[in-house]
């Protein structure tokens, strides 16, 4: 076996990982601790992808406390910054029936008053997708970089 003669960049993955309670409380504090550790990362407060990734949060925590919600049991968030993109992980404890998945969603009525957390991630996330876990299930999203790879 021959070395190769390309040299590789190093690849960094920086994560974060916090247990919440799943209450209201702890998916308004997912949000502000996803735009702290971005900052932390060097991805600015108020840029385009820290704003996005709020939003992705916001609405995959919102969902694990509203749909995903197992009396004593709180729900994860795991953000992963990669060259590239930053994944968000939601992690719930409740199984049953599973949300839809990517080109499954659909918009809620006009006047509905809810129904619309994933159709914001749809809109908003470069990729998604629902995993199942025992117990429970993860969305996972990425958000693309500006300037990465994967814009071009």
């Amino acid at each position: 076996m021959t070395a190769s003669s390309t040299p590789h960049r190093p690849v960094t993955v920086r994560v974060f990982t916090q247990r919440l309670s799943a209450t209201p409380r702890g998916a308004r504090l997912a949000r502000r601790l996803a735009v702290g550790q971005l900052a932390d990362w060097g991805v600015p407060y108020g840029s385009d992808t820290s704003d996005t990734v709020a939003a992705v949060v916001a609405e995959l925590a919102a969902n694990a406390v509203t749909h995903g919600r197992v009396p004593g049991r709180d729900f994860e968030l795991r953000l992963s910054l990669a060259p590239g993109c930053v994944r968000i992980e939601v992690t719930d404890a409740r199984t049953g029936p599973r949300p839809p998945g990517p080109g499954d969603v659909r918009p809620p009525q006009a006047l509905a008053e809810t129904g619309r957390g994933l159709v914001l991630v749809e809109a908003l996330a470069d990729r998604w997708e629902v995993l199942d876990r025992v117990p429970g299930k993860t969305v996972r999203a990425e958000v693309d970089l500006p300037g990465s790879c994967a814009n071009r």
